[in-house]
Protein backbone atom coordinates (compact mmCIF):
# COMPACT_ATOMS: atom_id res chain seq x y z
CA UNK A 1 0.00 0.00 0.00
CA UNK A 2 1.57 3.27 -1.17
CA UNK A 3 1.77 6.29 1.08
CA UNK A 4 2.57 9.90 0.24
CA UNK A 5 2.51 13.15 2.21
CA UNK A 6 1.31 16.72 1.60
CA UNK A 7 1.51 19.95 3.62
CA UNK A 8 -1.00 22.81 3.42
CA UNK A 9 -2.09 26.02 5.07
CA UNK A 10 -5.74 25.01 4.76
CA UNK A 11 -7.18 21.56 4.09
CA UNK A 12 -10.85 20.96 3.36
CA UNK A 13 -12.61 17.64 4.00
CA UNK A 14 -15.62 17.53 1.69
CA UNK A 15 -16.09 18.77 -1.88
CA UNK A 16 -19.63 20.12 -1.64
CA UNK A 17 -20.84 23.71 -1.87
CA UNK A 18 -19.36 25.03 1.38
CA UNK A 19 -16.08 23.20 1.07
CA UNK A 20 -15.44 24.16 -2.53
CA UNK A 21 -16.27 27.81 -1.89
CA UNK A 22 -13.96 27.96 1.14
CA UNK A 23 -11.13 26.27 -0.76
CA UNK A 24 -11.41 28.63 -3.73
CA UNK A 25 -11.53 31.78 -1.60
CA UNK A 26 -8.63 30.67 0.61
CA UNK A 27 -6.52 29.87 -2.43
CA UNK A 28 -7.33 33.23 -4.04
CA UNK A 29 -6.11 34.89 -0.83
CA UNK A 30 -2.72 33.22 -1.15
CA UNK A 31 -3.10 30.12 1.01
CA UNK A 32 -1.77 26.74 -0.02
CA UNK A 33 -4.99 24.72 -0.12
CA UNK A 34 -5.92 21.07 -0.45
CA UNK A 35 -9.28 19.34 -0.57
CA UNK A 36 -10.31 15.72 -0.28
CA UNK A 37 -13.53 14.15 -1.52
CA UNK A 38 -14.41 10.46 -1.65
CA UNK A 39 -17.34 10.87 -4.08
CA UNK A 40 -18.04 13.20 -7.00
CA UNK A 41 -17.28 16.88 -6.63
CA UNK A 42 -20.25 19.12 -5.93
CA UNK A 43 -21.58 17.26 -2.90
CA UNK A 44 -25.22 16.47 -2.28
CA UNK A 45 -26.51 19.44 -4.26
CA UNK A 46 -24.98 18.68 -7.60
CA UNK A 47 -25.08 14.90 -7.50
CA UNK A 48 -28.05 13.70 -5.44
CA UNK A 49 -29.80 16.88 -4.42
CA UNK A 50 -31.12 20.16 -5.65
CA UNK A 51 -29.74 20.15 -9.19
CA UNK A 52 -31.09 16.76 -10.34
CA UNK A 53 -34.23 17.28 -8.28
CA UNK A 54 -34.94 20.63 -9.95
CA UNK A 55 -34.34 19.09 -13.38
CA UNK A 56 -36.81 16.33 -12.54
CA UNK A 57 -39.27 18.94 -11.32
CA UNK A 58 -39.08 20.77 -14.64
CA UNK A 59 -39.74 17.51 -16.46
CA UNK A 60 -42.70 16.67 -14.25
CA UNK A 61 -44.44 19.92 -15.27
CA UNK A 62 -44.54 19.16 -18.99
CA UNK A 63 -47.51 16.81 -18.74
CA UNK A 64 -49.60 19.59 -17.20
CA UNK A 65 -48.44 22.01 -19.91
CA UNK A 66 -49.73 19.62 -22.57
CA UNK A 67 -53.04 19.17 -20.79
CA UNK A 68 -53.51 22.93 -20.56
CA UNK A 69 -52.51 23.65 -24.16
CA UNK A 70 -55.98 22.93 -25.59
CA UNK A 71 -57.35 26.04 -23.88
CA UNK A 72 -55.01 28.08 -26.08
CA UNK A 73 -56.03 26.34 -29.28
CA UNK A 74 -53.38 23.67 -29.45
CA UNK A 75 -54.40 20.16 -30.42
CA UNK A 76 -51.96 17.89 -28.61
CA UNK A 77 -51.82 14.11 -28.71
CA UNK A 78 -51.57 12.36 -25.33
CA UNK A 79 -47.89 12.51 -24.36
CA UNK A 80 -45.69 9.57 -23.44
CA UNK A 81 -42.59 9.64 -21.27
CA UNK A 82 -39.33 7.71 -21.31
CA UNK A 83 -37.81 7.56 -17.82
CA UNK A 84 -34.48 6.18 -19.04
CA UNK A 85 -33.97 9.23 -21.26
CA UNK A 86 -34.67 11.54 -18.34
CA UNK A 87 -32.11 9.79 -16.12
CA UNK A 88 -29.48 9.60 -18.88
CA UNK A 89 -29.79 13.31 -19.71
CA UNK A 90 -29.76 14.17 -16.01
CA UNK A 91 -26.58 12.15 -15.54
CA UNK A 92 -24.95 13.92 -18.48
CA UNK A 93 -25.68 17.33 -16.94
CA UNK A 94 -24.40 16.23 -13.53
CA UNK A 95 -21.20 14.99 -15.14
CA UNK A 96 -20.75 18.38 -16.77
CA UNK A 97 -21.13 20.13 -13.41
CA UNK A 98 -18.63 17.75 -11.78
CA UNK A 99 -16.12 18.91 -14.38
CA UNK A 100 -16.96 22.56 -13.70
CA UNK A 101 -16.20 22.11 -9.99
CA UNK A 102 -12.91 20.38 -10.78
CA UNK A 103 -11.83 23.19 -13.12
CA UNK A 104 -12.84 25.88 -10.62
CA UNK A 105 -10.68 24.31 -7.91
CA UNK A 106 -7.69 23.54 -10.08
CA UNK A 107 -7.90 26.98 -11.68
CA UNK A 108 -7.26 28.51 -8.25
CA UNK A 109 -4.41 26.12 -7.52
CA UNK A 110 -6.26 23.86 -5.08
CA UNK A 111 -4.80 20.35 -4.78
CA UNK A 112 -7.57 17.74 -5.03
CA UNK A 113 -6.96 14.44 -3.26
CA UNK A 114 -9.50 11.72 -3.98
CA UNK A 115 -10.38 9.70 -0.91
CA UNK A 116 -11.85 9.62 2.59
CA UNK A 117 -10.30 11.90 5.22
CA UNK A 118 -9.70 10.74 8.80
CA UNK A 119 -8.16 12.84 11.58
CA UNK A 120 -5.08 11.38 13.23
CA UNK A 121 -4.54 14.42 15.47
CA UNK A 122 -5.41 18.16 15.34
CA UNK A 123 -2.81 18.78 12.63
CA UNK A 124 -2.91 15.53 10.67
CA UNK A 125 -5.42 13.82 8.37
CA UNK A 126 -4.98 10.54 6.52
CA UNK A 127 -6.79 10.37 3.17
CA UNK A 128 -7.52 6.85 1.98
CA UNK A 129 -8.26 6.34 -1.71
CA UNK A 130 -10.50 3.59 -3.09
CA UNK A 131 -7.49 1.49 -4.02
CA UNK A 132 -6.28 1.59 -0.41
CA UNK A 133 -3.40 4.01 -0.98
CA UNK A 134 -2.97 6.72 1.66
CA UNK A 135 -1.93 10.33 1.65
CA UNK A 136 -0.88 11.84 4.97
CA UNK A 137 -1.85 15.50 5.13
CA UNK A 138 -0.37 18.02 7.54
CA UNK A 139 -2.08 21.41 7.68
CA UNK A 140 -2.18 24.52 9.84
CA UNK A 141 -5.98 24.61 9.65
CA UNK A 142 -8.76 22.27 8.53
CA UNK A 143 -12.35 22.70 7.43
CA UNK A 144 -14.92 19.93 7.91
CA UNK A 145 -17.61 20.30 5.24
CA UNK A 146 -18.90 16.76 4.90
CA UNK A 147 -22.62 17.53 4.72
CA UNK A 148 -25.35 15.14 5.78
CA UNK A 149 -27.09 11.98 4.71
CA UNK A 150 -30.72 10.84 4.68
CA UNK A 151 -32.07 8.92 7.64
CA UNK A 152 -33.12 5.38 6.77
CA UNK A 153 -36.11 3.82 8.54
CA UNK A 154 -35.71 0.92 10.96
CA UNK A 155 -39.10 -0.74 10.48
CA UNK A 156 -39.55 -4.37 9.32
CA UNK A 157 -38.90 -4.43 5.59
CA UNK A 158 -36.79 -1.26 5.65
CA UNK A 159 -34.47 -2.83 3.06
CA UNK A 160 -37.22 -2.29 0.49
CA UNK A 161 -37.53 1.44 1.23
CA UNK A 162 -35.84 4.16 -0.83
CA UNK A 163 -34.33 7.39 0.49
CA UNK A 164 -33.85 10.56 -1.55
CA UNK A 165 -30.37 9.53 -2.73
CA UNK A 166 -31.85 6.47 -4.43
CA UNK A 167 -34.54 8.24 -6.46
CA UNK A 168 -32.06 9.77 -8.89
CA UNK A 169 -30.91 6.32 -10.00
CA UNK A 170 -34.22 4.47 -10.31
CA UNK A 171 -34.11 2.30 -13.46
CA UNK A 172 -37.82 2.88 -14.18
CA UNK A 173 -40.67 5.09 -13.04
CA UNK A 174 -42.83 3.36 -10.41
CA UNK A 175 -46.55 3.46 -11.17
CA UNK A 176 -47.61 3.60 -7.52
CA UNK A 177 -45.56 5.41 -4.88
CA UNK A 178 -45.86 5.85 -1.12
CA UNK A 179 -44.00 8.89 0.20
CA UNK A 180 -43.35 8.91 3.95
CA UNK A 181 -42.57 12.24 5.64
CA UNK A 182 -43.80 15.77 6.10
CA UNK A 183 -40.73 17.84 5.26
CA UNK A 184 -40.14 19.68 2.04
CA UNK A 185 -38.29 16.79 0.41
CA UNK A 186 -41.28 14.51 0.91
CA UNK A 187 -43.58 17.20 -0.50
CA UNK A 188 -41.32 17.83 -3.48
CA UNK A 189 -41.00 14.18 -4.46
CA UNK A 190 -44.73 13.62 -4.05
CA UNK A 191 -45.21 16.35 -6.66
CA UNK A 192 -42.49 14.99 -8.93
CA UNK A 193 -43.84 11.44 -9.02
CA UNK A 194 -47.40 12.72 -9.42
CA UNK A 195 -46.30 14.89 -12.33
CA UNK A 196 -44.80 11.93 -14.15
CA UNK A 197 -48.07 10.05 -13.82
CA UNK A 198 -47.61 7.89 -10.73
CA UNK A 199 -50.43 7.32 -8.28
CA UNK A 200 -48.99 8.97 -5.16
CA UNK A 201 -49.90 8.59 -1.50
CA UNK A 202 -48.10 10.73 1.05
CA UNK A 203 -48.35 10.00 4.76
CA UNK A 204 -47.14 12.10 7.66
CA UNK A 205 -47.34 11.47 11.38
CA UNK A 206 -48.32 15.07 12.16
CA UNK A 207 -51.53 16.99 11.60
CA UNK A 208 -50.11 18.92 8.62
CA UNK A 209 -46.88 18.85 6.66
CA UNK A 210 -44.13 21.51 6.44
CA UNK A 211 -43.88 22.38 10.11
CA UNK A 212 -42.18 25.73 10.57
CA UNK A 213 -43.66 27.28 7.44
CA UNK A 214 -46.54 29.75 7.66
CA UNK A 215 -49.78 27.92 8.45
CA UNK A 216 -51.71 29.55 5.62
CA UNK A 217 -49.00 28.43 3.20
CA UNK A 218 -49.26 24.87 4.49
CA UNK A 219 -53.04 24.67 4.28
CA UNK A 220 -53.07 26.22 0.79
CA UNK A 221 -50.51 23.72 -0.52
CA UNK A 222 -52.48 20.90 1.11
CA UNK A 223 -55.58 21.86 -0.88
CA UNK A 224 -53.70 22.35 -4.15
CA UNK A 225 -51.88 19.00 -3.92
CA UNK A 226 -55.17 17.22 -3.31
CA UNK A 227 -56.63 18.90 -6.40
CA UNK A 228 -53.75 17.49 -8.42
CA UNK A 229 -54.51 13.98 -7.22
CA UNK A 230 -52.02 13.35 -4.40
CA UNK A 231 -53.59 11.22 -1.67
CA UNK A 232 -52.52 13.02 1.51
CA UNK A 233 -52.97 11.17 4.80
CA UNK A 234 -52.00 12.88 8.04
CA UNK A 235 -51.71 11.32 11.52
CA UNK A 236 -50.40 8.19 9.83
CA UNK A 237 -47.15 6.22 10.14
CA UNK A 238 -45.62 3.34 8.20
CA UNK A 239 -45.04 0.28 10.40
CA UNK A 240 -43.86 -2.38 7.91
CA UNK A 241 -43.12 -3.15 4.27
CA UNK A 242 -43.19 -6.61 2.67
CA UNK A 243 -42.16 -7.68 -0.84
CA UNK A 244 -44.90 -9.68 -2.56
CA UNK A 245 -44.62 -12.42 -5.18
CA UNK A 246 -45.41 -9.98 -8.01
CA UNK A 247 -42.58 -7.67 -6.77
CA UNK A 248 -45.02 -5.07 -5.47
CA UNK A 249 -44.71 -3.81 -1.89
CA UNK A 250 -47.38 -4.32 0.76
CA UNK A 251 -47.25 -1.39 3.19
CA UNK A 252 -48.95 -1.57 6.57
CA UNK A 253 -49.86 1.67 8.35
CA UNK A 254 -50.34 2.28 12.05
CA UNK A 255 -54.13 2.16 11.77
CA UNK A 256 -53.96 -1.36 10.33
CA UNK A 257 -54.72 -0.31 6.76
CA UNK A 258 -52.56 -1.51 3.88
CA UNK A 259 -51.36 -0.13 0.56
CA UNK A 260 -49.91 -1.94 -2.44
CA UNK A 261 -47.28 0.15 -4.19
CA UNK A 262 -44.28 -0.23 -6.46
CA UNK A 263 -41.94 2.03 -4.48
CA UNK A 264 -41.72 3.51 -0.99
CA UNK A 265 -39.72 6.70 -0.41
CA UNK A 266 -38.83 7.66 3.17
CA UNK A 267 -38.00 11.36 3.51
CA UNK A 268 -37.81 11.40 7.29
CA UNK A 269 -34.87 13.67 7.98
CA UNK A 270 -31.12 13.87 7.65
CA UNK A 271 -28.18 13.46 10.00
CA UNK A 272 -24.74 15.14 9.83
CA UNK A 273 -21.92 13.17 8.24
CA UNK A 274 -19.55 13.05 11.21
CA UNK A 275 -19.06 9.30 11.66
CA UNK A 276 -15.73 7.76 10.66
CA UNK A 277 -13.91 11.10 10.44
CA UNK A 278 -11.81 10.65 13.58
CA UNK A 279 -13.06 13.96 14.95
CA UNK A 280 -12.41 12.85 18.51
CA UNK A 281 -8.72 12.47 17.64
CA UNK A 282 -8.67 16.17 16.77
CA UNK A 283 -10.61 17.19 19.88
CA UNK A 284 -13.73 18.27 17.95
CA UNK A 285 -16.90 18.23 20.05
CA UNK A 286 -20.27 17.11 18.64
CA UNK A 287 -23.80 17.81 19.83
CA UNK A 288 -26.46 15.24 20.67
CA UNK A 289 -27.42 14.84 16.99
CA UNK A 290 -23.83 14.28 15.93
CA UNK A 291 -23.41 17.75 14.44
CA UNK A 292 -20.12 19.61 14.87
CA UNK A 293 -20.37 22.34 17.51
CA UNK A 294 -19.11 25.72 16.26
CA UNK A 295 -19.14 29.34 17.43
CA UNK A 296 -20.32 32.34 15.40
CA UNK A 297 -17.13 32.19 13.30
CA UNK A 298 -17.40 28.43 12.71
CA UNK A 299 -14.55 27.55 15.04
CA UNK A 300 -14.83 24.14 16.67
CA UNK A 301 -13.51 23.08 20.07
CA UNK A 302 -10.23 22.27 18.32
CA UNK A 303 -8.25 25.46 17.53
CA UNK A 304 -7.11 24.10 14.17
CA UNK A 305 -10.49 22.85 12.93
CA UNK A 306 -13.47 24.76 11.47
CA UNK A 307 -16.79 23.43 10.15
CA UNK A 308 -19.58 24.72 7.87
CA UNK A 309 -22.68 23.55 6.06
CA UNK A 310 -25.04 20.73 6.93
CA UNK A 311 -22.48 19.09 9.17
CA UNK A 312 -23.10 21.88 11.73
CA UNK A 313 -26.90 21.44 11.41
CA UNK A 314 -27.94 25.09 11.40
CA UNK A 315 -29.77 26.23 8.27
CA UNK A 316 -29.32 23.50 5.69
CA UNK A 317 -29.40 25.59 2.54
CA UNK A 318 -26.77 25.65 -0.16
CA UNK A 319 -26.43 29.46 -0.29
CA UNK A 320 -25.97 29.42 3.50
CA UNK A 321 -23.15 26.87 3.22
CA UNK A 322 -21.54 29.00 0.50
CA UNK A 323 -21.68 32.08 2.73
CA UNK A 324 -20.30 30.16 5.71
CA UNK A 325 -17.40 28.77 3.70
CA UNK A 326 -16.51 32.23 2.42
CA UNK A 327 -16.56 33.64 5.95
CA UNK A 328 -14.14 30.99 7.22
CA UNK A 329 -11.69 31.57 4.37
CA UNK A 330 -11.80 35.35 4.67
CA UNK A 331 -11.44 35.29 8.45
CA UNK A 332 -8.41 33.01 8.23
CA UNK A 333 -6.57 34.55 5.31
CA UNK A 334 -7.59 38.21 5.03
CA UNK A 335 -7.74 39.22 8.69
CA UNK A 336 -11.52 39.65 8.51
CA UNK A 337 -13.72 39.12 11.56
CA UNK A 338 -16.98 38.21 9.91
CA UNK A 339 -19.82 36.08 11.22
CA UNK A 340 -22.95 34.71 9.54
CA UNK A 341 -26.18 36.67 9.34
CA UNK A 342 -29.13 34.27 9.37
CA UNK A 343 -31.86 36.94 9.40
CA UNK A 344 -34.29 36.91 6.46
CA UNK A 345 -32.78 33.93 4.67
CA UNK A 346 -35.14 33.17 1.76
CA UNK A 347 -36.03 29.69 0.66
CA UNK A 348 -38.26 27.80 -1.73
CA UNK A 349 -40.00 24.46 -1.84
CA UNK A 350 -40.24 23.04 -5.34
CA UNK A 351 -43.55 21.43 -4.63
CA UNK A 352 -46.44 21.48 -7.10
CA UNK A 353 -47.31 24.35 -6.88
CA UNK A 354 -44.06 25.75 -5.45
CA UNK A 355 -43.53 27.82 -2.31
CA UNK A 356 -41.36 30.89 -1.88
CA UNK A 357 -40.84 32.39 1.58
CA UNK A 358 -38.69 34.90 3.42
CA UNK A 359 -38.85 36.32 6.93
CA UNK A 360 -41.18 35.51 9.79
CA UNK A 361 -44.36 33.49 9.58
CA UNK A 362 -47.52 35.09 10.98
CA UNK A 363 -47.28 32.79 13.98
CA UNK A 364 -43.67 33.76 14.69
CA UNK A 365 -44.32 37.46 14.11
CA UNK A 366 -47.19 37.56 16.61
CA UNK A 367 -45.12 35.68 19.18
CA UNK A 368 -41.97 37.78 18.72
CA UNK A 369 -43.26 41.24 17.76
CA UNK A 370 -46.78 41.46 19.17
CA UNK A 371 -49.27 43.39 17.05
CA UNK A 372 -48.97 42.70 13.34
CA UNK A 373 -51.00 43.44 10.24
CA UNK A 374 -51.57 40.65 7.74
CA UNK A 375 -52.39 41.02 4.04
CA UNK A 376 -53.48 38.02 1.95
CA UNK A 377 -54.55 37.35 -1.61
CA UNK A 378 -55.78 34.18 -3.30
CA UNK A 379 -56.38 34.28 -7.05
CA UNK A 380 -56.38 32.24 -10.25
CA UNK A 381 -53.09 32.65 -12.16
CA UNK A 382 -53.71 34.41 -15.46
CA UNK A 383 -52.32 31.47 -17.41
CA UNK A 384 -55.03 29.21 -15.96
CA UNK A 385 -57.98 31.43 -16.85
CA UNK A 386 -58.35 29.77 -20.27
CA UNK A 387 -57.43 26.21 -19.32
CA UNK A 388 -60.37 25.28 -17.13
CA UNK A 389 -58.05 24.19 -14.31
CA UNK A 390 -58.87 25.24 -10.76
CA UNK A 391 -55.38 26.19 -9.58
CA UNK A 392 -55.02 29.04 -7.11
CA UNK A 393 -52.03 31.20 -6.19
CA UNK A 394 -51.67 32.42 -2.60
CA UNK A 395 -49.68 35.43 -1.36
CA UNK A 396 -49.23 36.83 2.13
CA UNK A 397 -47.42 39.77 3.72
CA UNK A 398 -46.81 40.08 7.47
CA UNK A 399 -46.16 43.62 8.77
CA UNK A 400 -45.08 44.89 12.19
CA UNK A 401 -47.81 47.35 13.17
CA UNK A 402 -45.67 49.68 15.28
CA UNK A 403 -42.98 50.24 12.61
CA UNK A 404 -44.77 49.32 9.34
CA UNK A 405 -41.76 47.11 8.59
CA UNK A 406 -42.45 44.04 6.46
CA UNK A 407 -41.51 40.98 8.50
CA UNK A 408 -42.47 38.20 6.12
CA UNK A 409 -43.42 37.50 2.52
CA UNK A 410 -44.91 34.12 1.59
CA UNK A 411 -46.19 32.73 -1.69
CA UNK A 412 -47.58 29.49 -3.11
CA UNK A 413 -47.86 29.45 -6.88
CA UNK A 414 -45.92 29.37 -10.16
CA UNK A 415 -42.44 30.94 -10.02
CA UNK A 416 -42.75 31.51 -6.25
CA UNK A 417 -39.02 31.09 -5.66
CA UNK A 418 -38.10 33.47 -8.46
CA UNK A 419 -40.53 36.13 -7.19
CA UNK A 420 -39.67 35.93 -3.51
CA UNK A 421 -35.92 36.17 -4.15
CA UNK A 422 -36.34 39.82 -5.13
CA UNK A 423 -38.53 40.59 -2.14
CA UNK A 424 -35.86 39.05 0.10
CA UNK A 425 -33.61 41.96 -0.85
CA UNK A 426 -36.33 44.38 0.24
CA UNK A 427 -36.68 42.68 3.62
CA UNK A 428 -32.92 42.70 4.07
CA UNK A 429 -33.03 46.46 3.52
CA UNK A 430 -35.78 46.88 6.12
CA UNK A 431 -38.54 47.80 3.68
CA UNK A 432 -41.88 49.01 5.02
CA UNK A 433 -45.37 48.25 3.79
CA UNK A 434 -45.67 51.89 2.69
CA UNK A 435 -42.64 51.39 0.45
CA UNK A 436 -44.20 48.23 -0.99
CA UNK A 437 -47.38 50.23 -1.65
CA UNK A 438 -45.52 53.06 -3.37
CA UNK A 439 -43.76 50.67 -5.76
CA UNK A 440 -45.29 50.43 -9.23
CA UNK A 441 -46.14 46.87 -10.19
CA UNK A 442 -45.34 45.13 -13.47
CA UNK A 443 -48.62 44.33 -15.21
CA UNK A 444 -49.89 41.76 -15.86
CA UNK A 445 -47.82 39.58 -13.52
CA UNK A 446 -48.50 37.61 -10.36
CA UNK A 447 -45.67 39.47 -8.61
CA UNK A 448 -47.49 42.79 -8.83
CA UNK A 449 -49.99 41.48 -6.29
CA UNK A 450 -47.34 41.87 -3.59
CA UNK A 451 -47.23 45.64 -4.14
CA UNK A 452 -50.98 46.14 -4.56
CA UNK A 453 -52.44 44.42 -1.49
CA UNK A 454 -54.13 47.09 0.64
CA UNK A 455 -56.82 45.40 2.74
CA UNK A 456 -55.75 44.17 6.17
CA UNK A 457 -57.04 40.80 7.29
CA UNK A 458 -59.22 40.79 10.43
CA UNK A 459 -57.55 39.88 13.70
CA UNK A 460 -57.74 36.16 14.53
CA UNK A 461 -60.30 35.34 17.17
CA UNK A 462 -57.90 32.98 18.92
CA UNK A 463 -54.17 32.72 19.49
CA UNK A 464 -52.36 31.24 16.53
CA UNK A 465 -50.44 28.10 17.24
CA UNK A 466 -46.70 28.79 17.26
CA UNK A 467 -44.51 25.91 16.24
CA UNK A 468 -40.75 25.61 16.41
CA UNK A 469 -39.30 26.87 13.15
CA UNK A 470 -37.47 24.14 11.31
CA UNK A 471 -35.51 26.26 8.83
CA UNK A 472 -36.56 25.34 5.30
CA UNK A 473 -33.48 23.52 4.21
CA UNK A 474 -32.88 23.73 0.80
CA UNK A 475 -33.13 24.43 -2.01
CA UNK A 476 -31.95 25.83 -4.87
CA UNK A 477 -30.80 26.66 -8.11
CA UNK A 478 -27.97 25.45 -10.29
CA UNK A 479 -24.76 24.71 -8.40
CA UNK A 480 -26.57 24.62 -5.07
CA UNK A 481 -27.53 22.00 -2.58
CA UNK A 482 -30.66 20.80 -0.81
CA UNK A 483 -31.40 18.50 2.08
CA UNK A 484 -34.21 16.48 3.50
CA UNK A 485 -36.24 17.72 6.40
CA UNK A 486 -38.76 15.88 8.50
CA UNK A 487 -41.76 17.86 9.68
Amino acid sequence: MSKTSETFDFFVIGGGSGGVRAARIAASLGAKVGLCESADLGGTCVNIGCVPKKLMTYGAHFAAEWREASGYGWSVAPPSHDWATLIANKDKEIGRLNGVYKRLLEGRGVTIIRGHGFFVDPHTVDVTARDGSKTRVRSKTFLVATGGRPTRPTIPGAEHVLVSDDVFHLPSMPARVLVVGGGYIAVEFAGIFNGYGARVTQIHRGALFLRGFDRDVRTHLDAEMRKKGVDLRFHRELVSVARQADRSLLCTLDDGSTLEVDAVLAAIGRVPNTAELGLANAGVALDERGAVRVDDRFRTSAPTVYAVGDVIDRIQLTPVALAEGMIVAQNLFSNAKRHADYDNVPSAVFSDPPIGTVGLTEEEARAERGAVDVFKSTFTPMKQTMTGHDEKTFMKIVVERSTDRVLGVHMVGPDAGEIVQGFAVALKCGATKAQFDSTIGIHPTAAEELVTMRERCPEPDHALEVEHKEPPRERHIVHHRWEDGDG
